[in-house]
This record gives structure tokens, sequence and C-alpha cells, in this order.
């Protein structure tokens, strides 16, 4: 069950504070390895398309041959939107010029707790490149309900869609 709860007034614009937490319930006394993930939600506007860059995980790694918003672990002492600027670079050979933060997540799964901090990428420079071997693909919003994404990625999946217009 996905739970969403507040934690600021909600906002018109994107560019404000995060809005909301949604977590899955589960026991917070479970002795679960705890991830706290930058994710980069990077968006170009293809002619009357909005559409996200979106990387295949590894088969070898926990949800594996699924897609996945590209991003990394957060390193202990480093900000988040340093984490972000740092995977993206890393995994994709791209620059973030411009980036906010778009939502909160927190997800158990039976073996791991993930904590995915999700920014909206407006900017950047670089050609995306899948520099760990993973392949790589634009798709459009109002497509992303037929690609397979990890279970904790559906409430970026659905948010994505409602605020479609507001993106870009």
């Amino acid at each position: 069950m996905v739970q969403v709860k507040s934690i600021s007034s909600a906002t018109a614009s994107l560019a404000k504070p995060v809005s909301s937490v949604i977590t899955n319930s589960s026991s917070q006394t479970d002795p679960l390895q705890q991830l706290h993930v930058a994710v980069g939600v990077i968006i170009r506007q293809q002619g009357r398309q909005t559409q996200v860059l979106l990387a295949l995980r590894s088969s070898k790694q926990h949800q594996g041959g699924k897609w996945e918003f590209p991003g990394g672990k957060v390193e202990p002492g480093e900000t988040v939107e340093a984490a972000l600027s740092r995977e993206l670079q890393e995994e994709l050979a791209i620059t973030v010029s411009k980036a906010k933060p778009f939502m909160l997540l927190n997800y158990t799964y039976p073996e791991r707790r993930v904590t995915l901090d999700i920014w909206l990428v407006t900017e950047f420079s670089g050609t995306p490149e899948g520099l760990e071997g993973q392949p790589l693909q634009w798709v459009n919003i109002s497509d992303l309900a037929s690609i397979t994404f990890p279970d904790a990625n559906q409430p970026i999946v659905a948010k994505l869609q409602q605020d479609i217009g507001l993106l870009v």
C-alpha cells in the first residue's frame, strides 16, 4: 500500500521545495539495508512531446532488467544535488545545468528500504550515453505506462503523467 504524507504546503511551481513524501506501508523496526538515492528525471522537448531519458538496469542488479530513471547512491556527507550531478556525469556523461526537486519517495522492498530523492533535470550539456554499458532510451511521458519499471518508480511515473503540462 502506498501512502502520501505532506511535508510542506502544496505549491503550483515545481521549482519550490518537495511537496510530499510517498511511502509504502512497512514496519519501521525492520533491520533492512537503507539506501538514499538521487534520481534524475531528465526531460527534453521533442516536437510537441515531452520525453524523459530511461536507462535499463543490469540483470545482475536489484530489480534488474527493468527501466529506471538514472541516478545513484548519495554518499555520506554529500548533498543530494551533488550526488545527482556526480552520478549523471559518471553514468551518462552529461553535466547538469539546471535541476529542481520533484518528489521524495520512501519504498520498502522485501530485502531493502530505499529513499528516492527525485529531481527534474531540465537543462544539461553533453549527449547522454550509457558509460556503464546500459542501454538508454528517450520515451514520451504519455508512453511511460507501457514500460516495466522497478516497483518504487511507479509513483514517479504517475506524477509525471499527472503533471505533464507543468514540466516544461
